[in-house]
């Protein structure tokens, strides 16, 4: 049953006050359209029948799929005791430390995950308390302009478009300006970020920039030149954010070692399962210069009055919930049990193991590339990768629903992620990782063959009947 403390009369003096007859007339700016609406909910059945049904809807899931689908999101094997340290009610139940003190525990996992995190970015300082990579993208690009005072933004097209949305967002509610900087369209750096269109950007006098985002490796899985961004953006006084996928650091070189301010990214890589597209991990992490602007928590380790290690929250004033425009972020929810999962998976595989992963993904997708090529699908750049990479088959929207029917899912056609970028219209986003098996290869390879031998069947006759039209009468012979 709902409560409320208001009574009837309490209501009626504050709508009077309002000036209007109901609370509805507080939602009439909301479209219609737009607006909840009571649910649709069926009559009561049984539990036996209910669970009878639930088990129908789960029965539609694909699980037989040779799954090549990547895009911001990675199959990776996860250590068992992952889960099942997860599942410890001490961990499982816990939630923001409001009173930390007492939180030695939670504090301490914190901790742990931001030392981590530093190390695996070479960045002084990591915040815990971001939802996903896309937020955590948009919180550093926020930390920009903060940091520098200044209100404009210039963005990669090769960032992931879902991260550029968020950002947008935070921005219009800002009064800040994003801009995007176009790739480059063709040669041995195409589907990169074009540092020619960059740096025109960055001398325009009039709008000084705070900061350019960038990703590493981009949203097509090329390596970009992060030296030279690093170099161009400090040049003009501007902010480097480099949007990471963690696993790759296990074998590229750490945002802080070609000279990032911030980085940002998805944490779901690390031990985290993929689940329906959440709930997930943004990592944002920083140097120490900019340690007063990063949001978030922030936990230190320190000792108390006897001597003992005590882990502390530092640097975040309670009031931060509070401040509105003033702080430096009002969307700080504890994820630290996905940050958690993130230290176990980390702690269990070491080092070396997150250089295996990486490695392992990035060998895989080598045999990938060849076998695809062997079907009768290049690559679509030339340009260096990890384990990610587009591929050109014609219509690739259709080669992708036919390759379902076939038992792959063949990635994610560009068309339909990327569609303001139409010479990327015939492209297929790829992806391999430690758990893709020859076996899956093959498969693909072999279906793939088989669905482009089809099309080009069926675009064969059609040509022909056009060879065999007759020429128009006066038509030059």
């Amino acid at each position: 049953m709902a409560y409320g403390p208001h009574t009837t009369a309490d209501r009626a003096r504050m709508l009077a006050a309002l000036g209007i007859d109901s609370v509805d007339a507080l939602f009439e700016d909301i479209p219609a359209a737009m607006r909840a609406t009571s649910l649709a909910i069926p009559d009561p059945v049984p539990e036996l029948e209910l669970s009878q049904w639930l088990a129908a809807l789960a029965a539609r899931n694909r699980t037989d799929l040779a799954s090549f689908l990547g895009a911001g999101a990675y199959r990776h094997w996860t250590p068992a005791n992952v889960d099942q340290l997860l599942l410890r009610g001490e961990w499982y139940t816990a939630y923001t430390p409001y009173q930390p003190e007492v939180s030695q525990g939670t504090l301490q996992s914190i901790y742990e995950y931001q030392s981590l995190l530093a190390e695996l970015t070479g960045l002084d300082v990591v915040s815990a308390s971001h939802y996903d990579g896309a937020a955590a993208t948009a919180e550093a690009a926020l930390m920009t302009c903060r940091a520098t005072r200044r209100q404009r933004v210039l963005v990669s097209r090769a960032v992931h478009p879902h991260y550029r949305a968020t950002l947008e967002t935070y921005f219009a509610g800002a009064g800040l300006e994003a801009v995007y900087v176009p790739l480059v369209a063709d040669g041995d750096a195409a589907g990169t970020t074009d540092l020619a269109a960059l740096e025109r950007l960055l001398g325009d006098s009039g709008h000084p920039v705070a900061g350019i985002v960038a990703a590493q490796p981009n949203v097509l899985g090329l390596l970009e030149p992060m030296h030279e961004l690093a170099r161009v953006a400090h040049g003009a006084g501007a902010l480097l954010v480099s949007v990471v996928e963690p696993v790759s650091l296990g074998v590229l070189a750490p945002p802080g070692a070609y000279g990032a301010d911030i980085a940002a990214g998805e944490g779901q890589p690390l031990g985290i399962p993929l689940q329906f597209g959440g709930p997930y991990l943004g990592i944002l992490a920083c140097t120490d210069a900019l340690v007063r602007q990063i949001p978030g928590r922030l936990v230190g380790m320190t000792t108390d009055v006897d001597g003992r290690r005590a882990f502390v929250m530092t640097l975040r004033a309670r009031e931060q919930d509070i401040r509105r425009e003033r702080a430096a972020s009002n969307i700080c929810t504890n994820q630290a049990l996905l940050a958690l999962a993130s230290s176990i998976y980390l702690t269990t595989i070491g080092p070396h193991g997150l250089r295996d992963v990486a490695a392992t993904g990035a060998a895989r997708a080598t045999e990938l590339k060849a076998a695809l090529l062997a079907a009768g699908a290049p690559r679509l750049h030339a340009g260096p990768y990890l384990n990610e990479f587009a591929i050109r088959v014609p219509d690739a929207p259709a080669v992708h629903r036919a390759l379902l029917d076939r038992g792959v899912l063949a990635g994610i056609p560009l068309a339909e992620l990327l569609p303001d970028e139409p010479a990327l219209a015939d492209g297929l986003l790829v992806c391999a990782t430690e758990v893709t098996t020859t076996d899956d290869i093959e498969r693909f390879r072999r279906a793939l063959g088989e669905v482009l031998a089809e099309s080009r069947s069926a675009r064969r006759p059609q040509v022909e009947e056009r060879r065999e039209q007759p020429a128009p009468v006066g038509a030059a012979s």
